[in-house]
């Protein structure tokens, strides 16, 4: 936590403030590794402020106090009287996090000159620790585990939402603290939406698409893997390849020591194109922390070089409207001379 928070103390000459306030619930998770969607912190250059209600004031002590001086702000000082005490003339603010009537309420409580800190926060998440890859990285083996159990479930007699609804269960069970998002399971036609939403009608012969991941310790997974039931024709076959292929040759020019975002979404985007132009609308990636979509990204539009420490997913698909689509999804993580895949579950194209 030190390491971050002097990190962040920084920066503070170039965005010309004294101190940095932050209202997040991810910044707060960030720079203490405690979760409090309605905890705040002031960091100035001396002193790390920790404001923690009663509700939450028992294991803030216990978890922060080393590092942080842990206020419970209607019993022992708030952030006027702080202010005020060190000096402070100039706060920095998530301006990307807080609304205007939060703005105008802390402009009012402490007069002071509020300036914007932008993405100085989002860009000091973009590379992560051990620790943080550690997490994503059980947060992942939880999601390769629910993969392999929910092959053994699909079937016609259930649902979208009973795969769903199995997938978050079984990641429950087995550690995760909750779901990275909203699962997606769909199948038959709906597979050509990429971000379709499960149903209650019984699945049926033919490509069913599942996203899901996990979270421990506030940290995402996320992983897709398109199967089918039954046996697959021809046409849908070649459709399956063509996605594996652009996913393996990404991954292979990543593996090289390759680092550029926008030219590792070409390589995948022009095996798809060969054969299914414009059938691929979004973009071959996207960073994974504490928010399940980071920065940067790997997109036809970035030009961010990689750097060890990114952890970014690798995830072309096809998506013909009406008809349907395949995703193929792993998550990687960045390192000197290549890349680690956390993503264990096998990609050929199972028939069940």
């Amino acid at each position: 936590m030190q390491e971050r928070i002097n990190k962040l103390r920084g920066t503070f000459d170039s965005l010309g403030v004294d101190g940095v306030y932050l209202t997040s619930r991810t910044s707060h998770r960030y720079f203490t590794k405690f979760d409090n969607e309605d905890g705040y912190l002031l960091i100035t250059q001396k002193n790390a402020y920790a404001f923690e209600d009663f509700r939450y004031i028992e294991v803030a002590n216990e978890l922060l106090s080393d590092t942080f001086t842990v206020i419970e702000p209607k019993k022992t000082g708030t952030l006027e009287d702080i202010v005020k005490a060190e000096g402070i003339t100039s706060i920095g603010f998530e301006d990307q996090e807080v609304s205007v009537s939060e703005y105008e309420s802390l402009k009012s409580r402490v007069p002071n000159a509020w300036k914007p800190i932008g993405n100085t926060v989002v860009t000091m998440r973009e590379v992560k620790d051990e620790w943080e890859i550690e997490q994503i990285s059980k947060a992942q083996e939880i999601t390769d585990k629910a993969f392999s159990h929910i092959l053994n479930i699909i079937s016609t007699d259930i649902t979208e939402n009973d795969v769903a609804a199995e997938l978050e269960y079984f990641m429950r069970r087995n550690g995760a603290e909750d779901k990275s998002f909203e699962t997606i399971a769909i199948n038959g036609k709906k597979t050509s939406l990429p971000h379709g939403v499960p149903g209650n009608a019984k699945l049926t012969k033919g490509f069913l698409t599942m996203d899901f991941g996990a979270t421990v310790n506030g940290y995402h997974s996320d992983m897709t893997r398109t199967v089918c039931i039954g046996k697959a024709d021809e046409e849908m076959k070649k459709l399956y390849n063509t996605v594996l292929a652009a996913q393996l040759s990404a991954l292979e020019y990543l593996s090289g020591g390759g680092v550029n975002s926008r030219e590792a979404d070409k390589v995948a985007r022009d095996i798809i194109y060969k054969e299914y132009e414009g059938y691929f609308g979004h973009s071959l990636g996207h960073s994974v922390g504490l928010v399940i979509h980071e920065r940067p990204a790997l997109s036809p539009s970035n030009e961010n070089i990689l750097v060890p420490g990114n952890v970014v997913t690798v995830e072309p698909g096809i998506y013909i409207p009406g008809k349907y689509g395949t995703r193929i999804e792993d998550l990687v993580v960045i390192r000197k001379n290549g890349i680690t895949n956390l993503t264990k579950s096998a990609k050929n194209l199972i028939e069940i």
